[in-house]
């Protein structure tokens, strides 16, 4: 994919009909897996699903949003030190991987394949989103996808043939982002600077009006990502790591 089209691109969450092959799926996946990962021991996994019924049976988990049914191709990306552990065990060798370090060597592992995905696929003119429940109800996921001890889903995605070009969302400009040789934290000056933008879009003061807000801060911190809900998923998934036995 270009410089240009990374610029361009954006989330797609409304598809046409029309199947992924499953040459292309496996091109996709086989340029996926030479993504960097630690160690060379690749702790991931990647469940698939195309078939109708499991999407449904999986929709729920994911709070019954519509691409996940109407995408052909779902994709639960998940922190997996069992294949290792396993082959380990197998060649006489003590793997020391229950532990939090190791989850989080395999959720970055896991993250990198799927932005490798999903940047092929939409070289491909595929268009992909990212589902933030798939650590909401990671637990309903396990279960729904039969995940054993030390698997743990970090990110789905959908995949399809985009159904239209929905508008860009807006970004904070680079120099909200980016650091110099160290980190200069951000005067009350510098943060009116860069939110300006994003809070003088007339989609951002409508989100404002139909929340009956006073900021577009406010329907961050009160409707979209509530503390309660923060906390309450936060307390979902820390048990589902210390179930699934990275956090004995």
């Amino acid at each position: 994919m270009s410089l240009q089209q990374m610029k361009k691109r954006r989330s797609i969450r409304q598809y046409t009909g029309q199947d992924i092959s499953d040459s292309l799926l496996n091109e996709l996946l086989e340029t996926a897996v030479r993504a960097s990962n630690t160690g060379n021991m690749q702790l991931y996994s990647v469940v698939i699903t195309r078939d109708q019924a499991n999407k449904v049976k999986m929709a729920p988990a994911h709070f019954n949003q519509p691409m996940v049914t109407a995408a052909p191709v779902v994709l639960t990306c998940c922190a997996d030190a069992n294949r290792f552990v396993k082959w380990a065990e197998q060649r006489n060798a003590q793997p020391g991987f229950n532990n939090f370090q190791t989850f989080i060597a395999a959720m970055i592992d896991a993250v990198i394949f799927a932005q490798a995905f999903c940047t092929a696929a939409e070289e491909k003119g595929l268009g992909i989103c990212y589902l933030g429940t798939a650590t909401y109800n990671a637990d309903k996921i396990i279960e729904a996808l039969s995940l054993p001890q030390l698997v743990v889903p970090v990110a789905t995605i959908t995949a399809g043939w985009p159904a239209g070009t929905p508008e860009q969302p807006e970004r904070l400009p680079l120099e909200a982002i980016i650091h110099h040789e160290s980190y200069t934290d951000y005067t009350s000056g510098a943060i009116n600077a860069l939110y300006k933008e994003k809070e003088e879009l007339s989609a951002n003061k409508q989100y404002v009006k139909e929340n009956n807000k006073e900021t577009l801060a406010q329907v961050f911190t009160d409707v979209r990502y509530a503390r309660s809900n923060n906390e309450y998923f936060s307390e979902v998934y820390l048990g589902v790591l210390k179930a699934q036995g990275f956090m004995d």
